[in-house]
């Protein structure tokens, strides 16, 4: 009986425990950069949140982090190449490393943006990185052993700008998708566990952005959209063929295209900076055939690469002239703008952003989720910081608030006492 007794209790603990923190690729588990946690502290004291740990050697790029199954991933150019990483979640100590591929010295071999940009993607038995020369590899998560490994250029003709391969890739079941570019097929369905091809788009053949790909349902129809200098699209998940594109002729001469698309009810909205600003497509299906129509178009949100979320019918991110904005989803309008951290990155945790400064201290302040207007609970400005712009975006899971400046990533406490 005794015995009885003590199994009941433990299945009553486990049955309580919280569930495991999952934050296995870019965005998040639902691809839209809002996190699961609850239990966070709604005002940050003065300094900012208590640090956990902070990991240096992480190496020089842009990455932001993906949490799994106890683990940190990571991307960073090393001495001799570039390199995944997995670091220990409870100590933020590196429990192995695994060269990706060749290290990556920026725009036309000059060392102003150097380092990797993608965040790797795991299910929490595989893990997945793309390095800016394409070098695209699946290994074991418990041990960093390599299961497969292709090049999206010599592989399937890749075609990208001269940021490179930013995109994180994205892990939809079984499948591993990337974008390629090029005139063999602008977007690649891989198996996850072989690296064997699915398919290719071979009806979409634009030029791979840096923008990274979006599982969604239009129409009844599961496709993911692709974000391009000259388009916006939806790619069918079953086969690779281009459903539908919309034109976006004022972004085809912007140096750069990088914020991910959101979605939601059929609206499809995309924004760039470089004062291209945003686009909404309404995407429907008719007689089997999908159309995208342009339903508003303006400036009130230009965005580089910080970010966009959509909470409800509101959509927030930093505005690269610094503000931070609220739009009506539905109609573009602005609801509020005003002075935050300046232009940067945004994340959401139970009830309030968490924005960053690209610039100056990398300032990285609390702000509460509401149409209403802006309200700050607390700002801090990190320690370590480099000489580049602070742009991994942050990530919040589990309780913890993870900030990556170039070699150096802090894990901050954010629970509430």
């Amino acid at each position: 009986m005794k015995d009885a007794l003590l199994a009941v209790a433990a299945l009553a603990l486990l049955s309580s425990a919280p569930p495991e923190p999952d934050w296995g690729q870019w965005r998040g588990p639902n691809h839209d950069g809002i996190s699961p946690d609850t239990g966070l502290l709604k005002q940050w004291p003065s300094g900012g949140p208590p640090l956990a740990w902070r990991a240096a050697g992480v190496g020089i790029g842009y990455s932001s982090v993906s949490v799994h199954g106890g683990q940190v991933y990571t991307m960073g150019d090393l001495t001799d190449a570039c390199y995944l990483l997995a670091l220990e979640g409870a100590s933020g100590k590196v429990a192995w490393k695994v060269r990706v591929g060749a290290h990556h010295l920026g725009k036309d071999g000059n060392e102003k943006y150097p380092g990797p940009r993608a965040t790797p993607s795991t299910d929490g038995t595989l893990v997945i990185a793309l390095a800016p020369g394409g070098e695209l590899v699946c290994v074991e998560a418990a041990s960093g052993k390599e299961k497969w490994r292709k090049n999206l250029r010599t592989d399937f003709g890749g075609r990208v700008g001269g940021w490179k391969y930013s995109e994180s890739p994205l892990l939809d079941g079984d499948r591993v998708l990337c974008t390629p570019g090029g005139r063999n097929g602008a977007v690649l369905c891989l198996k996850k566990e072989t690296g064997e091809t699915v398919w290719q788009s071979r009806e979409f053949t634009d030029s791979a952005e840096y923008a990274s790909l979006v599982p969604v349902e239009i129409g009844g129809v599961k496709q993911y959209l692709v974000l391009t200098k000259p388009h916006i699209a939806g790619i069918a998940a079953q086969d690779g063929k281009l459903l539908w594109q919309g034109d976006r002729p004022e972004a085809a001469r912007t140096p750069a295209v990088v914020p991910t698309p959101v979605h939601k009810d059929g609206i499809v909205f995309v924004s760039s900076g470089y004062g291209v600003g945003s686009n909404a497509f309404r995407v429907g299906a008719e007689g089997g055939k999908f159309k995208a129509e342009q339903i508003y178009a303006g400036k009130e949100m230009e965005n580089h690469h910080g970010g966009m979320i959509l909470l409800g019918d509101h959509l927030y991110a930093l505005h690269d002239r610094g503000q931070m904005v609220c739009l009506e989803f539905k109609t573009g309008k602005e609801v509020w703008k005003d002075r935050s951290v300046g232009k940067g990155a945004i994340a959401y945790a139970d009830g309030h952003f968490v924005v960053r400064s690209e610039r100056g201290k990398g300032t990285i302040a609390l702000v509460e989720a509401s149409p209403a207007g802006y309200k700050e609970k607390g700002r801090f400005d990190p320690p370590d910081r480099s000489t580049y712009n602070s742009w991994s975006h942050p990530v919040v899971i589990g309780g913890r608030l993870y900030v990556r400046d170039q070699d150096v990533l802090l894990c901050y406490d954010v629970r509430a006492k």
